[in-house]
């Protein structure tokens, strides 16, 4: 078989480099890499770019947008990690699971977007049950997400692994407070939402992995909609793949936001009672919440099982 020539461009931060791992020791595929004197000269990337047969765009928002356009007149498949084209609809949203559209748009696709993290954990929840006609596209919704500080990239994990640190750090830290966080776009536009939704993340002193939730209120469910019913419409909804419904993941009581740490999978459970109900999310966010996200795409392009050279 032949090897399928793959550029990351950005491999030096932490999602290339975990994308770089999982794709090191692969038969299928020929790493193309930049010496690091080239690693920024848009001649340079360009030129990988339209040699490559697939490309990761690990890097921020603009310099995504400048690899997107360097691509033009190539045949290359783009798979952007960035927020820069999540609710762009001529790009796929890297989330398969979440109906036979969506796996076979990424598959045919040759523009990808890879979802963000918290986004992940939100979208795989609330998709489900507007798609399923139980909760109305005008929910005014609130989230909550626990994440490990491997989250914020080299800089953050510089900061907690440091020796001497700010004692904040000790303790959990709310953030993005002005509710105007980079994931409220694709939040609100995947699952067709009219509102954004009030969201809370949280970092803490723990390196990977998180849990999201979102509390509904029965009332705001379709008439009859029980708990047992939300937890039908996740398991008839992830029949396959890296997502599932297992309230194994809370069955201390507790949502461990490490539970998934390592891992390239996602456990959706429901809990609460028939009144006030938690929709729960666990995934690790270097996961399934960025490069495992990545490569499951390239495996979907490729024609290989979705979970090839994952940690499953």
């Amino acid at each position: 078989m032949e090897k399928k020539k793959i550029f990351i461009d950005g491999r030096e931060g932490t999602t290339g480099l975990r994308i770089f791992e999982r794709l090191a020791g692969r038969d299928d595929v020929e790493m193309l890499v930049l010496p690091e004197e080239t690693r920024k000269d848009p001649a340079a990337r360009k030129a990988m770019l339209h040699q490559a047969y697939a490309a990761f765009l690990c890097l921020p928002d603009d310099a995504a947008k400048e690899s997107a356009a360097l691509a033009e007149g190539s045949d290359v498949i783009l798979i952007d990690t960035s927020t820069a084209h999540r609710t762009n609809p001529a790009w796929a949203y890297g989330f398969p699971e979440l109906s036979p559209e969506s796996e076979a748009k990424i598959r045919s696709s040759k523009r990808i977007a890879v979802p963000g993290c918290h986004a992940s954990g939100f979208v795989s929840l609330v998709h489900p049950l507007i798609r399923a006609g139980v909760l109305p596209a005008d929910a005014a919704l609130s989230c909550f997400s626990v994440t490990g500080y491997s989250g914020g990239g080299k800089k953050m994990i510089a900061q907690y692994e440091a020796d001497e640190r700010d004692a904040e750090l000790d303790s959990p830290r709310q953030y993005a407070l002005a509710q105007s966080h980079k994931h409220l776009p694709e939040m609100q536009a995947i699952p067709g939402l009219s509102v954004k939704p009030i969201f809370c993340p949280i970092v803490a002193d723990y390196y990977s992995g998180m849990t999201v939730t979102v509390p509904v209120f029965a009332s705001q469910l379709k008439a009859g909609t029980t708990p047992e019913c939300l937890k039908e419409i996740y398991k008839s909804t992830y029949t396959g793949g890296l997502v599932s419904y297992d309230d194994s993941v809370i069955a201390s009581g507790m949502a461990a936001g490490n539970t998934l740490s390592g891992n390239d999978t996602m456990k959706i459970a429901v809990s609460g009672n028939e009144e006030r109900i938690l929709l729960i999310s666990h995934f690790d966010n270097l996961g399934k919440g960025a490069s495992g996200a990545a490569v499951q795409c390239l495996n979907l392009v490729l024609g290989q099982p979705m979970s090839y050279g994952l940690s499953v």
